[in-house]
């Protein structure tokens, strides 16, 4: 390994990788650097990550299971029914028992829910654009396929 790219890794002699070259770590300033004018966003209206995450998942699956919205929006399901039950409250989303399965509890996002996630479309999707001219569309595709690669580890 050369005297740089030691220097880049962190690595030299078996010690701990830097902070800087850590995939965790790179990961999180990653999202971070996103996830700031989405934020920004979603504090006009008053929503959290979180919410805006299921009604995308809502809208894009349609009436779906509490599990399933749990693992496309990268929930725990513990906290996915706290934030359903505050959703319906809210009329963003309705919940009903699945007419095959009682135990089931199928959900879809209201009309409501639908102006909200159009309302903010526009916004979205400009802040991916910046993001897009910034980045660039064809390393950007890369990166996402290489995110894409990296979730089907099994470490």
């Amino acid at each position: 390994m050369s005297e740089k790219s030691d220097r880049r890794s962190g690595q030299k002699d078996g010690h701990v990788r830097h902070t800087s070259r850590a995939l965790p770590i790179a990961l999180l300033r990653a999202r971070e650097t996103v996830m700031g004018p989405i934020r920004d966003m979603l504090n006009e209206n008053g929503l959290t990550e979180q919410k805006w995450r299921i009604l995308r998942t809502l809208d894009e699956c349609g009436e779906i299971e509490q599990t399933q919205i749990a693992r496309e929006a990268c929930l725990l399901l513990s906290s996915l029914t706290r934030i359903l039950r505050s959703m319906e409250a809210d009329g963003l989303i309705s919940r009903l028992p699945d007419q095959k399965d009682r135990r089931r509890t199928l959900v879809q996002i209201t009309e409501q829910g639908q102006a909200l996630l159009i309302s903010n479309m526009p916004t979205s999707n400009q802040i991916y654009a910046r993001i897009e001219a910034h980045y660039g569309r064809e390393k950007l595709e890369k990166l996402l396929d290489l995110l894409e690669d990296l979730q089907e580890l099994k470490i």
